[in-house]
């Protein structure tokens, strides 16, 4: 019986739709900044390798098997008068060499997957540098203690540099993942996980919790900026120096407010306040994002954060204190002022 024209057009049809869709599906992989096949990092590039490795052997072995299955539906294919096919019951070498086949599959993927857990299992160098990573209801913290750091939601890493990372959790377990420089680490309560990489590109490169922790887990981000050595020790020298606060009226106003709140028991900022609660403000105005990287970082949108951080972002622990109109913006003038 022959197909009908109208039914092999839309068919043709319904085939180029899905290799279309299928080829912009990988140029969408290829260029999206949370994708893990553009790797910038040596813990990121064996990921990858044991990635390809397996996704070659395994297309090897669908086409054979898919190559077997359609050689055996045309050559046992129903037909006029036919016999039936021979019966075959246990077919002993056949058997063995199936066996063996998939024996030695397991062996190509699995010797160099044990020998990646081992490389990627390593202890760091005396010369990484040390980042310590808390993963909390819903932002990250950074502390740098050989370099008298803390930051929040913005990571800043040496490009070419083995980079140590501690991870723990005081809350919920969280997962800390940077899809182009590799890698995901669980962030476990009462415990310290451990991730070393070098990254070896310089550039921007956004982070994600990739473990549900709670109602803003989707808005729990953060940046890593890659900076070029000199760049990046510019960038300490920044940090570890006091804030320079502005003069302006404004800002001044909203050092009072910050002083005089509860904004003194939750924050830090070197020579005013040590809460330990929430992110270290010493440098806030120096940040490009706020609230775990889902704004930008203008006076508007500190304003609006401090008006009411619950409807900016769902399940937010700062409490609503009750700022708004000149105290918002005021308050938002002082700590964009914090560079």
């Amino acid at each position: 019986m022959r197909m009908p024209r109208s039914s092999s057009v839309r068919t043709v049809v319904l085939l180029a739709g899905v290799l279309l869709l299928a080829t912009s599906c990988g140029w969408s992989l290829w260029d999206n900044p949370m994708t893990t096949v553009r790797p910038q990092s040596d813990f990121g590039r064996a990921i990858d390798g044991l990635f390809m490795l397996i996704s070659w052997t395994t297309l090897v072995i669908f086409i054979a098997v898919e190559a077997a299955l359609l050689f055996v539906c045309w050559r046992f294919r129903d037909r006029p008068g036919a016999p039936i096919p021979k019966q075959i019951h246990g077919h002993t070498a056949l058997e063995l060499s199936w066996t063996v086949a998939f024996a030695v599959v397991l062996l190509i993927i699995g010797i160099p997957t044990i020998k990646i857990i081992f490389k990627t299992q390593e202890a760091p160098a005396a010369t990484a540098l040390r980042v310590e990573v808390a993963g909390k209801q819903w932002w990250w913290e950074f502390k740098y203690p050989g370099l008298n750091i803390a930051t929040a939601n913005e990571l800043h890493l040496p490009v070419g540099q083995a980079v140590a990372f501690h991870l723990n959790a005081p809350d919920v377990i969280h997962s800390f993942w940077i899809p182009r420089l590799g890698g995901k680490r669980d962030v476990v309560p009462h415990r310290v996980n451990q991730l070393v990489l070098t990254p070896e590109a310089v550039g921007e490169y956004p982070g994600q919790c990739a473990e549900y922790c709670g109602m803003s887990h989707a808005n729990m981000r953060f940046r890593v900026i890659v900076h070029p050595k000199d760049e990046f020790d510019r960038w300490v020298k920044s940090q570890q120096a006091p804030p320079v606060e502005s003069a302006d009226p404004l800002a001044q106003q909203g050092k009072t407010l910050f002083t005089q709140s509860a904004c003194v028991g939750c924050h830090t900022i070197t020579g005013i306040s040590g809460g330990q609660v929430g992110p270290n403000l010493t440098h806030f105005g120096s940040r490009a994002s706020l609230a775990a990287n889902m704004m930008a970082n203008t006076p508007d949108n500190v304003a609006r954060w401090v008006e009411n951080p619950e409807h900016m972002k769902p399940g937010a622990r700062m409490p609503n204190l009750g700022m708004k109109g000149e105290q918002s913006k005021a308050l938002a003038a002082y700590l964009l002022s914090l560079k």
